[in-house]
C-alpha cells in the first residue's frame, strides 16, 4: 500500500491510499472459506455451495469490508507515525464512480491541521486585575439585610413605606414568572413606589421595566431576565401581592452572632462589619479573577491570528453527533464555537509554551479544598481527614466529574500565569463600580 499526503494550504491537506491486491487478498480469502459452510444458495444443500458460488455471491461485499478494514488501520496508523496534530477526524472524499474491480483502489480522505503559531502573553495590554472593596454602604445594607433575616416578620394588612412584599412578577410575552420578596427601597423612582402604597395581598400592581432599578441589572434578580434581554427592555410586568411584612429587626447580641459564625467569632457590630467585609471580599476577589480570565482570553483571541480550517470543519460538523446537520446548521454551529476553538489551542500552546501539566495530585488537592469548602457552607466546619477523602474517591471515580475538575485546575494554572506574564494594571473599585466595568457600562 502506497501512503501520501497532498498539501492544499498551511491547514489542509488530503491524505491518498493507494490500495492494491496484496493487501487484502488474503483476508478476503480467509473470509470466503469461513463462510462456505453457512452459505445458502437455492439449489445447494448448506455446506455444499461450489466455492465460486460463493465468491459470486458474498465476494464483493466481503471484499469491501475488508478493504474499508485495511484503509482505516492504515490511515490511523499513518496519522500517529507522522504525528499529524488533528482538527476534527478525516472525512473520507465522495466517489461515485468508485470502481471496486480496479487493479488499485485509490481512497481520498481530507484533513484539517492545528494551525502554527505564536503567543505572547506580555504583549501590551489594557486588561485591569480589579480589586473589588466592599465599601460601608453594602456592609450597612448586609447588617440590615441581617437583622431582617433573623427578626421577626409582623403581618400587615396593607403597604407602607417599610414593608416587604413578597409576590409574583409576571409578563406572558416575555415568558417572566417570578416570585420574589422586594422593598419599596429597590425602585429607582419614588413614584413607583407610591403605586404599592396602601395596596392588599391579592392586588396587582402594573410597573414598566424601563427604568425600574437604578441599575437595569437587578432585572435579572428580581424578574429572572437573562442578560441579553436587560438592555433596553421596555415592557409592563404585573406584581400580584401575596404577602405582606413588617420586620421587628434582630438584636445585634452575642447570640445572634454565635448563631451566624460559631460561638465566640464574632463579639460586636465592628467585629460583625469586619467579618461581612471579609466574606464579602473573598467572594468579590473570585469573581474579580474570572473577569481576569475572560478579558485575557477575549486579549489573546483578538490579538493571536492564525488561520482555521473552517471549510474543513464546516463539513466535518455536518457528520458528527446522533443528528446529522445541514450545511445551514453546520455553518451556525462552526460561527458559535469558533472564538471557543481558537481559545482552546492558544490554552493548550499557552500551557506547553510554560510548561503547565496537570497531575493527578493536582486534581486531587483541588477536589479535597472544593469538598471542604461545599462541607462547610453547610456547617460542617471540620471534617476528619478520612471522610472528605471518601467523598473525593468517589467524586474522581466520576469521569464526567474528573472532566469537568480538570477544566477547573487547567483554569486556575492559567489564571495564575496570567497574572503573572500579562502584568494587568490593578484598579480599586467598589462592587458598583466592578459590575458597571464587567458589563461595560
Amino acid at each position: 500500500m502506497d501512503i501520501k499526503r497532498v498539501a492544499i494550504n498551511a491547514v489542509n491537506e488530503t491524505i491518498v491510499l493507494n490500495v492494491v491486491h496484496m493487501d487484502y487478498k488474503g483476508q478476503v480469502a480467509k473470509r470466503i472459506n469461513e463462510k462456505m459452510p453457512l452459505a445458502t444458495v437455492k439449489g445447494f444443500r448448506k455446506g455444499q455451495v461450489p466455492k465460486d458460488l460463493v465468491e459470486k455471491q458474498y465476494g464483493k461485499s466481503i471484499k469491501q469490508e475488508e478493504v474499508k478494514k485495511v484503509v482505516d488501520l492504515a490511515l490511523e496508523r499513518y496519522i500517529q507515525s507522522e504525528r499529524l496534530n488533528l482538527l476534527g477526524t478525516p472525512l473520507a472524499k465522495e466517489n461515485e464512480n468508485f470502481d471496486w474491480d480496479a487493479e488499485e483502489l485509490v481512497f481520498e480522505y481530507e484533513i484539517g491541521l492545528v494551525p502554527n503559531f505564536e503567543i505572547n502573553l506580555e504583549a501590551k495590554n489594557d486588561i485591569v486585575k480589579y480589586i473589588v472593596t466592599a465599601d460601608d454602604k453594602l456592609i450597612d445594607g448586609q447588617v440590615e439585610r441581617i437583622q431582617k433575616q433573623f427578626g421577626k416578620a409582623i403581618p400587615q394588612d396593607v403597604v407602607v413605606a417599610d414593608s416587604d412584599i413578597t409576590g409574583t412578577f409576571t409578563n406572558e410575552e416575555k415568558g417572566i414568572n417570578n416570585t420574589t420578596t422586594i422593598s419599596l427601597s429597590i425602585f429607582k423612582d419614588k413614584k413607583t413606589a407610591d403605586k404599592f402604597i396602601g395596596k392588599k395581598v391579592g392586588d396587582i400592581v402594573t410597573v414598566n421595566t424601563k427604568g425600574l432599578f437604578e441599575d437595569d441589572h437587578q432585572l435579572m434578580d428580581y424578574l429572572k431576565v437573562s442578560h441579553d434581554d436587560v438592555h433596553g427592555l421596555e415592557v409592563d410586568v404585573n406584581f400580584t401581592i401575596e404577602a405582606i411584612n413588617g420586620a421587628e429587626l434582630a438584636e445585634l447580641n452575642q447570640e445572634l452572632f454565635d448563631k451566624l459564625f460559631g460561638e465566640g467569632k464574632v463579639a460586636s457590630l465592628e467585629d460583625l462589619k469586619a467579618k461581612i467585609k471579609e466574606d464579602a471580599e473573598l467572594q468579590f476577589a473570585q469573581q474579580a479573577d474570572q473577569k481576569l480570565l475572560l478579558d485575557v482570553q477575549d486579549f489573546l483571541i483578538e490579538s493571536t491570528k492564525f488561520e482555521l480550517p473552517a471549510e474543513f470543519l464546516k463539513k466535518w460538523l455536518q457528520t458528527v453527533g446522533e443528528k446529522k446537520l445541514s450545511p445551514e446548521e453546520a455553518e451556525v454551529e462552526y460561527t458559535r464555537s469558533e472564538k471557543g476553538l481558537r481559545f482552546q489551542l492558544i490554552e493548550g500552546k499557552a500551557m506547553a509554551q510554560s510548561n503547565i501539566q496537570i497531575t493527578f495530585e493536582d486534581l486531587k488537592a483541588f477536589t479535597t479544598n472544593a469538598i471542604k469548602q461545599q462541607m462547610a457552607q453547610f456547617g460542617q466546619t471540620n471534617p476528619t481527614d478520612e471522610e472528605v477523602q471518601a467523598i473525593v474517591a468517589r467524586v474522581l471515580s466520576n469521569q464526567e466529574e474528573v472532566k469537568r475538575l480538570s477544566e477547573q485546575v487547567v483554569a486556575e494554572k492559567l489564571l495564575v500565569l496570567f497574572k503573572e506574564k500579562a502584568n494587568p494594571t490593578t484598579k480599586e473599585v467598589t462592587y458598583e463600580e466592578f459590575i458597571a466595568a464587567s458589563y461595560g457600562e
